[in-house]
């Protein structure tokens, strides 16, 4: 699943090649995906300039003086820059077209994604307004972990995986971040004091940031907006790792189940 370093890594990848530029048209080949494209897509898109490209969470917003396109690219959904004439990919059901011939292309494999429409402020959309802050946002400090995480008998794993507290951490960049800070996963997030939300805030900052930078990771169906991986996957130290050494004190990776996703950790370097 596209998580925030890679919606991130898309937004960054496609506002310079359209910011600016006049929808000419819409085309959806196929209408239905997580919910119905509406219809309003190609009667209110074309003839507006794309002021921005903005990302809220994991959701693109493409704001027009009429209203916000967003997006959202769900399992498997990828955006490509490309032309009129490029041949079109199995699943590709939306064509955005510029004035330009410029064509933002949406294919989503298993349309679990979504493109849908509003002409209000974006922030106040249903899948928008009841969001946490973003985790590189001075909002999200070791204050406002504290204060989420107080008096909760919940894994810390799963407290900062729910975009209700906070946007964007998804499961490989949760694992990683907990990792860095020395906290184990399933560890109840009432527990934590605040050296320990302070350091956990550092990490979940440093490592998606790190993948930001580096494209985000290399997952089978992500691809950023020229149409290559990422590459963090590379430096990953826990996820997807266990019973491989520790790459810092060569004890194995643990893994188990939190709240039905896997989960690695060190037994010995997270307490």
């Amino acid at each position: 699943m596209p998580e925030l370093p890679e919606v991130e890594t898309s937004r960054r990848g496609i506002a310079p090649h359209i910011t600016g530029k006049t929808f000419k048209t819409v085309i959806v080949r196929h209408p239905q995906l997580r919910w119905p494209v509406p219809e309003s897509l190609t009667i209110d898109l074309p003839g507006q300039r794309l002021d921005a490209v903005e990302r809220r969470g994991k959701y693109l917003l493409l704001g027009t003086g009429r209203g916000t396109l967003i997006l959202h690219l769900g399992m498997s959904g990828n955006l490509r820059i490309t032309t009129p004439e490029q041949t079109l990919r199995k699943h590709d059901h939306i064509d955005f077209i510029f004035a330009d011939d410029t064509v933002l292309r949406f294919n989503d494999q298993r349309r679990f994604g979504a493109a849908l429409w509003t002409a209000e402020d974006p922030m106040l959309h249903p899948l928008l307004a009841t969001l946490g802050p973003e985790p590189l946002s001075a909002a999200f400090d070791a204050n406002y972990l504290r204060q989420r995480a107080a008096n909760r008998a919940v894994p810390i794993k799963s407290l900062i995986m729910d975009s209700h507290v906070v946007v964007g951490v998804g499961n490989i960049y949760a694992s990683e971040a907990l990792f860095l800070a020395g906290v184990q996963p399933m560890r109840c997030a009432g527990e934590l004091d605040t050296p320990a939300c302070e350091a956990l805030v550092a990490a979940i900052k440093t490592v998606l940031q790190q993948a930001i930078d580096k494209g985000g990771t290399t997952l089978r169906d992500f691809s950023n907006a020229e149409g290559k991986p990422g590459y963090f996957k590379q430096s990953l130290n826990v996820y997807g790792r266990g019973g491989q050494a520790c790459l810092r004190c060569k004890e194995p990776i643990q893994q188990l189940k939190i709240g039905q996703r896997a989960s690695y950790y060190c037994g010995n370097c997270q307490h």
